[in-house]
């Protein structure tokens, strides 16, 4: 490529478990980028060599602590010419990875990007859930402060897209219980191990089974797929902007309001914000709290 004309950005999907499921172009682009903006540089190697290739342009880390300030470098190495090849440890770039910063400077920059598509553990978890996928939304990995745990799995409640997370083997047994105490037991969720990897695990169950189940912890990696809240017999149809209510129904506030307190927030404040969230008044949202404990 000529000095005067910009490279390329290509965004690149890394497998998520075996070498072999790698993109057919991700091997050319390894081989001839000249530069690799890589989240671990030692794995990315490995992958190189995996797919028989040996790069021949520069490596650099790109990970959580030093993306922001990779920037202004890979920039300077797109202006004078080099192509720059984006890589994670697994899946895409910006799918709970780094990426998303260097994507939008390049393109306020006016340089060229490209994707190269591939593995991703969401759609893959998403396909082999049998959970439904025509309309979906992937919330990551959960906080990790219980406070806002709960308030994040208590505002998804009423979400009726099935959903798709991602957490840490030892941390899944905990989530999928809170997940139960703010959804209600019995909703269908999958839990997704170490996709297509050789100890490759799919476990399917209601929220409380899949909880007891993964009480003491998993090993390696996992995507949570749970059902979207059904609808439901007298529920209040969606609200429209500018007018009260809202899909949710009282018995679905009372278990927000439920969560929240578990949080550490007072009742008080709690039936306040579910009520405001959901468009139901505060006392019904007060008495369905009350009939709740009078059943429970």
């Amino acid at each position: 490529m000529k000095d005067s004309e910009p490279g390329t950005l290509i965004v690149a999907a890394a497998p998520i478990g075996q070498p072999g499921d790698a993109p057919p172009r991700l091997a050319s682009a390894l081989a001839e980028a000249g530069v690799i903006a890589a989240e671990d540089t030692r794995r990315v190697r490995r992958l190189a060599a995996a797919l028989g290739v040996r790069p021949a342009g520069r490596i650099v880390s790109y990970y959580d602590g030093v993306e922001q300030s990779r920037v202004a470098g890979l920039l300077a190495a797109l202006r004078s010419g080099d192509d720059v090849l984006l890589v994670t440890d697994a899946g895409m770039p910006g799918v709970s990875d780094p990426g998303y910063r260097l994507v939008a400077a390049a393109a306020a920059a006016g340089v060229r990007v490209t994707v190269l598509p591939g593995p991703s553990a969401v759609t893959a978890a998403l396909a082999v859930s049998g959970l439904p996928s025509d309309r979906f939304c992937f919330e990551g990995f959960p906080p990790r402060r219980p406070g806002e745990r709960a308030r994040r799995f208590a505002a998804l409640a009423a979400e009726p897209r099935t959903l798709v997370f991602f957490e840490a083997g030892r941390r899944t047994g905990a989530t999928l219980a809170e997940l139960a105490a703010a959804f209600g037991p019995d909703r269908s969720a999958v839990v997704c191990r170490e996709l297509s990897k050789t100890h490759e695990e799919i476990r399917r169950g209601t929220l409380r089974e899949l909880a007891e189940w993964a009480a003491g912890g998993l090993l390696g990696e996992v995507t949570l797929v749970v059902a979207g809240s059904p609808a439901r017999p007298g529920a209040r149809p969606a609200a429209v902007a500018g007018e009260p209510g809202a899909a949710m129904t009282p018995a679905d506030a009372a278990a927000q309001v439920t969560a929240r307190e578990a949080a550490g927030t007072p009742r008080k404040e709690a039936i306040a914000a579910v009520a405001a969230e959901s468009g139901l008044r505060k006392r019904d949202v007060y008495d369905a709290v009350v009939a709740a404990r009078q059943r429970g």
